[in-house]
């Protein structure tokens, strides 16, 4: 992709979820955002504070998995450190990415191969995403939801779509030279060695439906607290539709898709967008809360460079003066 359209498509995922907010607060206005943030329980944040740290600890296991497969492992407790930090910054940051992407970095940098610390996550967050897809949709099939009488065209076009991307990838020249030719190579690898291992799969699997589920859960609990009515297996269905809107990349740190799918699939299900919309945001603000130990994490990590980068002098001093 080159600079221009990399920089068109910086600019549009923020402005597109921008113009979805800008859109609900013109047909509902700013009420049903006002009282996803009012309706909060101090019961509702500890619940999303708990599950948080549990689908944190998954996901941070699985992208350890993903990335000694790859050859740049990392111990647990630096992971979910890390990953806390991640998904902080991309609550608080326009984008959705830029966590991920200062992870993949840092990774990168400290193991010694920036390349493989941004595969590592790029294949670790896609994994993630397609096990969400595959659950939500058999769940979407399974429950009575909005998008049920067409679910068999939905899976229909998704099962046609990965088979064609499978043909696709098979036809793609794969030897010589050329650098297509090996971006088809390394990435074989990395699925073969950080997805497919047999060390790998089943863990790469187990903690991403933990992680979908605690997804859901943590929605399950903003809908309860800002009062909207139905039993969970009425309410399960348009969490399943609310995260699979959170996996489109034109959003604002989060928000955008999210609560638009959600007034769309409240609505549909008799509750009301109003009760969509405050649903989500209380996700979104609970979700946030939920990731303030990552903030936590970049302080002491800022403060425990600046005493490195401040000690350095004196060490190198003293090494000088014993050489001397």
């Amino acid at each position: 992709m080159s600079g221009a359209r990399t920089r068109t498509w910086a600019w549009a995922r923020p402005a597109g979820g921008a113009a979805i907010l800008a859109v609900l607060v013109w047909r509902l206005g700013g009420g049903p955002f006002l009282d996803g943030v009012r309706l909060i329980s101090v019961p509702a944040l500890l619940a999303a504070v708990c599950i948080t740290a549990l689908t944190t600890a998954c996901s941070a296991w699985r992208w350890q998995t993903v990335a000694a497969g790859l050859g740049v492992g990392l111990p647990l407790p630096t992971a979910i450190a890390a990953y806390y930090r991640s998904q902080f910054l991309n609550s608080a940051l326009p984008g959705g990415v830029v966590g991920d992407l200062h992870r993949g970095m840092r990774h990168g940098l400290d193991a010694g191969d920036i390349g493989r610390g941004l595969r590592a996550v790029a294949w670790e967050r896609t994994a993630g995403q397609l096990v969400l897809v595959v659950l939500a949709l058999t769940g979407l099939l399974a429950l009575d939801s909005p998008v049920r009488p067409a679910m068999g065209w939905i899976g229909a076009a998704v099962a046609a779509g990965a088979v064609c991307v499978v043909l696709l990838l098979r036809a793609l020249p794969h030897r010589g030279p050329s650098r297509r030719a090996k971006i088809l190579r390394t990435a074989r690898a990395d699925v073969r060695d950080g997805l497919l291992d047999p060390r790998a799969w089943p863990v790469v699997v187990l903690t991403s439906v933990v992680v979908a589920a605690g997804h859901a859960s943590i929605f399950l609990v903003a809908a309860e607290t800002t009062g909207a009515a139905g039993s969970p297996a009425r309410l399960a269905p348009l969490a399943m539709l609310v995260l699979l809107a959170m996996a489109v990349p034109l959003n604002v740190g989060g928000w955008g898709p999210r609560e638009g799918v959600a007034a769309w699939a409240f609505a549909a299900a008799g509750l009301g967008a109003d009760q969509g919309v405050a649903a989500a945001t209380a996700y979104g603000v609970m979700g946030l809360v939920a990731t303030l130990p990552g903030a936590v994490v970049m302080v002491v990590d800022r403060v425990r460079r600046g005493t490195t980068a401040q000690q350095a002098p004196g060490v190198r001093g003293a090494a000088a003066s014993r050489v001397g």
